[in-house]
């Protein structure tokens, strides 16, 4: 039997979500699976891959074909790393200690890259919100000046108004006096 290690689609229109699975390659794509060994989110900012590292591991050296977006999925998680190392392990290269030394700080170095790919991302949405703060801000004294000028060419006008009526109302008493 031929086996793959493939996504299976789920998820809604235009929003995917795939299972990782190990499926006889006749099978159809979303169609029977031996075994679900993870899930992969596409539509998170990095990718999101929850893997069960162990039984990827097993099923590679078994000698299950990945498909290209798994081979890249698995590489990117480490267990074709670590097939190599126990390869290494297994021709006395080194020992399972040295082996598992190397994994880890490939590991930590990998999560390091992961963990400022998000921080600049909380970084820039931080960013981007001061600015648009900062325009509101700019437009929001912008209306307030106009509305300052409106109502202060409201107030001339208001008392303009009353000067005229004033200025009347005095030449009208000026007459009477006369």
């Amino acid at each position: 039997m031929a086996t793959k290690i493939r996504l299976q689609r789920r998820g809604r229109k235009s929003y995917a979500f795939y299972s990782i699975v190990i499926a006889d390659a006749r099978a159809p794509r979303d169609g029977k699976f031996t075994e679900k060994i993870g899930t992969f989110n596409p539509n998170t900012n990095p990718a999101t891959v929850d893997l069960n590292f162990e039984r990827a591991l097993y099923w590679v050296e078994a000698g299950a074909q990945p498909t290209d977006t798994v081979r890249n999925i698995l590489s990117g998680e480490g267990v074709y790393l670590m097939k190599h190392l126990r390869g290494g392990v297994k021709k006395g290269a080194f020992d399972e200690a040295a082996a598992q030394k190397k994994f880890d700080a490939w590991k930590a170095d990998k999560q390091k890259g992961l963990d400022k790919v998000r921080e600049d991302e909380v970084k820039a949405k931080k960013e981007a919100a001061a600015q648009e703060l900062a325009q509101e801000k700019k437009l929001n004294e912008e209306m307030a000046k106009k509305v300052a000028e409106k109502k202060a060419a409201a107030e001339a006008a208001k008392a303009e108004e009353e000067a005229a009526k004033a200025a009347a109302e005095a030449e009208t008493e000026a007459p009477a006096e006369a």
